[in-house]
């Protein structure tokens, strides 16, 4: 099951320290994957200003492949805390539908455990790459653009994600504990019943929204 927890009510408000951690975080990563957002126009715009330029006016841009090589991590990894909140990521979940709770969320402990072992090794490999960089001057090849600042946030885009990690730890270690408890601070599976019905409302509200404007 692909993910499908973008609608996760539990963001909003309750569940103590954790969900006030939870919700503090959760602004940040609003806003780099808003930076994120605008990184994918900026680059779209340039291409279409790269294509016309050089089909119009014989006049590419200088650098372009560099400037898309540097814009890459702002693409892929600054909104990779964000859709871990909301559970975007693409994972399979045939065998947990039929475990009880306390099973679903010690494997969910298991999982997030190994991810947080391989996001720390890459947070401090990627973080001494981009130290190494910096102290090294590296730049692109074309138009000697510092490739050193796209490292970083890199790296620092991976120490969020690690933070998120944490807090689903926490979440999930608390569930096991108590498995009838109040989910907090992790993304929650919804079956695929609930999906369609989500979907439903949010077509309905388009609907509904398009004839008040026709009728005005």
């Amino acid at each position: 099951m692909a993910g499908n927890q973008a609608a996760d009510p539990t963001i909003g408000s309750g569940g103590g320290a954790l969900g006030a951690i939870d919700r503090a975080v959760h602004r940040i990563e609003k806003f780099t994957a808003l930076i994120s957002g605008f990184g994918v126009f900026a680059l779209m715009i340039i291409g279409v200003a790269q294509v016309l330029g050089r089909k119009f006016f014989n006049f590419p841009i200088h650098g372009y492949i560099d400037m898309v090589e540097i814009m890459m991590s702002f693409l892929v990894f600054m909104g990779l805390a964000y859709t871990e909140r909301l559970g975007g990521h693409i994972r399979m979940e045939l065998l947990l539908t039929f475990m009880p709770k306390r099973a679903i969320w010690l494997f969910e402990v298991l999982s997030v455990a190994i991810a947080l072992f391989v996001v720390g090794v890459l947070t401090y490999y990627t973080y001494t790459h981009a130290v190494r960089s910096w102290s090294s001057g590296d730049s692109t090849m074309d138009a000697q653009i510092l490739v050193w600042p796209s490292k970083a946030i890199v790296s620092a885009s991976l120490a969020l994600l690690f933070v998120r990690l944490l807090i689903e730890l926490w979440g999930y270690l608390r569930l096991v504990v108590d498995p009838n408890a109040e989910p907090y601070g992790v993304p929650l599976v919804i079956d695929t019943e609930e999906m369609a019905r989500r979907e439903a409302e949010a077509a309905a509200a388009l609907v509904e929204a398009d004839l008040k404007a026709g009728q005005r």
